[in-house]
């Protein structure tokens, strides 16, 4: 971006996953761009992940801003070309069609891939998240004192220096082992 001459004030990064255009950033980027303005992206697959989407928000760019766009890693999707043919416009907008189908392709395939990943390590006994907290020695004073609704779970909670929901999961599952 410093190269094609963006000033670092003016860049905007996204930390968020490009499956939507709900991104916080894109959505402030957007309100700033005005006609005449040029918005630069490295590749297709950085505006976003979604086919139908990415033609979306390439028109409202291009159309109803009136913004030009440049796909740094794709130079038939430059919009400063004014002067194109239709032969040029129609070949860009297939470029565009085809960028956008393999964006959202790539994406489909992470995601499978990502959950085959996940199944494999789980097969395997990895277990994912935070370890469980251990319950303190005095929980089951606490418990009981909470059964007998002599204190409320938020104040049993307190006094076992857990959260509320920490401590209504350990009451259950307590319950359910003394029950069961």
């Amino acid at each position: 971006m410093l190269e094609f001459g963006i000033l670092e004030a003016n860049i905007i990064i996204d930390k968020m996953s490009g499956k939507d255009f709900k991104r916080p950033n894109y959505q402030r980027l957007l309100k700033k761009l005005k006609p005449d303005d040029t918005f630069v992206i490295q590749s297709i697959d950085r505006l976003g992940r979604n086919y139908e989407e990415i033609q979306n928000q390439w028109r409202v760019i291009t159309k109803d801003i009136g913004t030009d766009i440049v796909v740094l890693d794709m130079p038939l999707l430059d919009t400063r070309q004014k002067e194109k043919d239709l032969t040029g416009q129609f070949i860009a907008d297939i470029v565009l069609q085809i960028l956008s189908y393999v964006a959202e392709t790539e994406r489909s395939y992470c995601r499978q891939r990502q959950a085959e990943g996940i199944a494999a390590a789980q097969a395997r006994g990895i277990k994912f998240g935070r370890p469980p907290r251990e319950k303190p020695a005095e929980f089951v004073a606490v418990y009981e004192t909470w059964v007998r609704k002599e204190i409320s779970a938020r104040a049993a909670a307190l006094k076992l220096g857990v959260t509320h929901r920490t401590f209504r999961l350990w009451a259950n599952q307590h319950s359910a082992t003394v029950t069961g």
